[in-house]
């Protein structure tokens, strides 16, 4: 009798373990070059941290320098081919000469995010 509870707490601390990776945030550095625009907010150069939370493809991204959260954007995660080469920003140069931040893609990694509502991003399987 004991053997099954202690089996049955096992299983369901399992599936929990298991439920709660599958939710899991993930976290990638970004460094930015110029100021660029971020879903209305503007982000000085320099090194910025992005969290997401759950597998995709729809996640919402935080973007964060230290501890502080600057801006927020909704994302998509993309599958891509091959692992991206190198870390960088994908940036849309606005009408006014501004630059947006549309997508990222990170060194070694088989996926990118596509940030907001960009329609020129990254296709799925790309590496763009």
């Amino acid at each position: 009798m004991k053997f099954a509870t202690t089996a049955k707490t096992l299983t369901m601390g399992l599936a929990l373990l298991l439920a709660s990776s599958a939710f899991a945030s993930s976290k990638a550095t970004l460094n930015l070059n110029n100021p660029t625009l971020v879903n209305g907010t503007k982000l000085k150069a320099g090194e910025y941290k992005l969290e997401w939370d759950g597998a995709g493809p729809n996640v919402e991204v935080s973007i964060r320098q230290g501890k502080n959260v600057i801006a927020k954007v909704t994302g998509r995660v993309v599958d891509l081919n091959a692992p991206a080469q190198n870390s960088a920003a994908v940036v849309r140069r606005n009408d006014d000469g501004t630059t947006a931040l549309t997508g990222a893609r990170f060194a070694g990694k088989k996926f990118a995010l596509e940030l907001g509502d960009s329609s020129d991003g990254m296709q799925p399987g790309s590496s763009k």
